[in-house]
């Protein structure tokens, strides 16, 4: 049996087939090299068999005048996510997907994380700007049996965060066993809209797994993962009255994209990407999204009669795979007072020149590589100072699969620590609708190349950016930032 370290130098030299996420894992053990996938049979698809549930909210142990204290204890659990069936999975507080966090702007919160799983964990909020001892760097670890302290400032703007473990070579199959959670940020300016809130409010956590036939959750190629979970339930339904809602659409899978649209075709209004609401709404009828993207949309569902269903389906699911993510059943009336209007927030301040550019080349095979070379975490790969605007091109050199073969470990999704960008360009064109608003992670398909602009700050400190395809981020498809003053 390999351990990690030997499997990644196995990887190294016999190419990134034989790496994350195509080996197959389970529980706590190691990687095997022999193992391409899963074999046997997997449990059966049912869809709409599970109410979809809202994951709850975390309270906290204590508060201050400016601070809320929340404790969080990752432990393995045993949840159904498969109808009939149980499941052992990683948790934050014993829940799948982790308890929610709402945090205000203003006012820092404060989470003390114990690891009472057999691994190692790190857990970055993705998506915040936090200090760098607070990020949850791939190194920076808590060990079986110890704890740690994050601080989070809230200073940023209200969106919809997350947060995730970041150990490294083990963050893919970490996340992928349920080490995720979200984490809402909200401030005055958001709260002030007459966007549909409380109950009308609701997170879609997306995201595909395997059920093999004992239940047990089995960390595999994306191409072998045929159950597709909403909020930790397969294929649920859910029950929503005639009227608008507001839904914040996280794809959490480890390593897949997917092609979001309602099965009849029905239009939705976009009103803010990863780093917070946009300037204006866009109607919008279908959503790509890889891993780590986050799209807020508000649907009207007075359009349906008491009684009617609709499916929301993935048309990027694999030939023979189920294409149902999830169903809407409208099972009433409601009263609503909420509409999107035509201005949501601000326009971003103009980003000054740029005073650095840079060039990324992103590749799969023959192994997982930023510019041609893997994550060492003793190696600075870029110097920025604290403060200046960049612009990077990155250009995913992987090319297209061949016709009917699955092509999921040629997409990546370049993400950024510590700041947020905005997407300049795709493939020479200016950024449409896909790429609108503040991000801080971007897709990039076979051959497509970007261009983002970032003003770096408002810390100095190590920091990395990297694929959030996970899998690759565990090959070492991620480079080290240090932001001086």
């Amino acid at each position: 049996m390999l351990n990690r370290r030997n499997a990644l130098k196995a990887a190294t030299a016999a190419g990134a087939a034989s790496l994350l996420p195509w080996d197959r894992l389970t529980g706590s053990s190691a990687p095997s090299a022999a193992a391409a996938g899963a074999a046997a049979d997997p449990a059966p698809v049912s869809p709409f068999a599970h109410a979809m549930p809202v994951p709850k909210t975390l309270r906290p142990v204590s508060s201050t005048s400016s601070s809320e204290l929340y404790e969080i204890r990752m432990q393995e659990a045993q949840v159904e996510i498969v109808k009939g069936l149980t499941s052992r999975v990683r948790t934050y507080g014993g829940t799948f997907p982790g308890p929610t966090v709402k945090a205000v702007q203003g006012r820092e919160t404060v989470i003390r994380q114990i690891n009472g799983l057999p691994v190692n964990t790190a857990v970055h909020l993705h998506g915040g700007q936090v200090r760098s001892e607070h990020d949850g760097l791939p190194m920076d670890t808590i060990v079986p049996g110890a704890e740690r302290v994050y601080r989070y400032p809230n200073t940023q703007r209200a969106a919809s965060l997350w947060y995730h473990d970041h150990a490294h070579h083990l963050e893919a199959e970490n996340v992928y066993l349920g080490l995720h959670g979200l984490y809402l940020l909200s401030d005055r300016d958001e709260k002030s809209l007459p966007l549909p809130s409380g109950s009308f409010d609701v997170p879609l956590v997306i995201r595909d797994a395997r059920i093999e036939a004992d239940g047990t959750l089995l960390y595999t190629r994306p191409s072998d993962c045929p159950h597709m979970l909403v909020n930790g339930k397969e294929r649920p339904y859910f029950n929503v009255a005639a009227r608008k809602y507001r839904l914040r659409v996280y794809n959490a899978c480890a390593n897949r994209y997917v092609k979001l649209r309602f099965a009849d075709g029905t239009e939705f209004t976009q009103i803010a990407t990863d780093n917070g609401l946009l300037e204006q709404p866009v109607t919008r009828t279908e959503l790509l999204m890889l891993g780590g993207e986050r799209v807020e949309i508000v649907v009207d569902f007075s359009r349906y009669r008491v009684g009617d269903s609709v499916v929301l389906e993935n048309t990027g699911a694999q030939s023979g795979e189920r294409p149902e993510v999830m169903r809407f059943d409208i099972d009433r009336r409601a009263a609503d007072n909420s509409y999107v209007p035509g201005r949501l927030a601000p326009a971003p301040p103009a980003l000054p020149t740029p005073t650095v550019r840079r060039d990324f080349e992103i590749r799969t095979f023959p192994a997982m590589t930023i510019n041609g070379q893997s994550y060492d975490p003793g190696r600075v790969d870029v110097t920025a100072a604290l403060g200046a605007t960049e612009e990077w091109t990155i250009r995913n050199v992987d090319v297209p699969a061949e016709p009917g073969r699955p092509d999921f470990h040629l997409w990546h999704s370049f993400h950024t620590h510590l700041t947020s960008f905005r997407v300049l360009e795709r493939d020479g064109r200016p950024a449409g609708a896909r790429d609108a608003g503040l991000k801080d992670t971007v897709t990039l398909g076979p051959g497509e190349t970007v261009r983002i602009a970032m003003t770096w700050g408002p810390y100095t400190g190590q920091y990395v950016y990297h694929c959030h395809q996970l899998g690759h981020s565990s090959g070492g498809q991620m480079g080290r930032i240090d932001i001086v003053g």
